[in-house]
């Protein structure tokens, strides 16, 4: 049955078949989207919706995340608005600008700083 066809078109049926088993394999390496797209998205949509949990207005947020998606920031900061509204979920505000340095024990006088010459710091080799 199949030697009456010409060999073209025999390899022209072995691509066509092994195209259509392969167009139902999604998981094939290097043909699906990169998973560290998907990382850095989920990752922005967290920020945003922990902003909004933490009663920051989306500027803020923005300005305190510059290197997040703004679209997937403000997804995340929507969906967690939601959220908290349907089960009447207070916000708890931000202590990040309140952080107070310790104080340092003693005065600068009492500190003695040894000068260096920047030539023995070199390499002599």
């Amino acid at each position: 049955m199949y030697r009456n066809l010409p060999s073209t078109s025999l390899r022209l049926l072995a691509v066509a078949a092994l195209a259509l088993l392969l167009a139902g394999c999604d998981k094939i390496p290097g043909l699906g989207p990169d998973p560290r797209i998907a990382q850095r998205d989920a990752e922005a949509k967290a920020i945003g919706g922990a902003c909004r949990h933490a009663l920051r207005g989306l500027e803020d947020c923005y300005t305190l995340n510059p290197k997040a998606a703004k679209a997937s920031v403000f997804a995340g900061w929507k969906d967690m608005d939601a959220y908290m509204r349907e089960n009447k979920i207070e916000g708890t505000p931000s202590v990040l600008g309140e952080v107070k340095k310790p104080e340092r024990k003693g005065s600068s006088a009492d500190i003695e700083t040894e000068t260096r010459d920047p030539a023995a710091s070199r390499s002599r080799s």
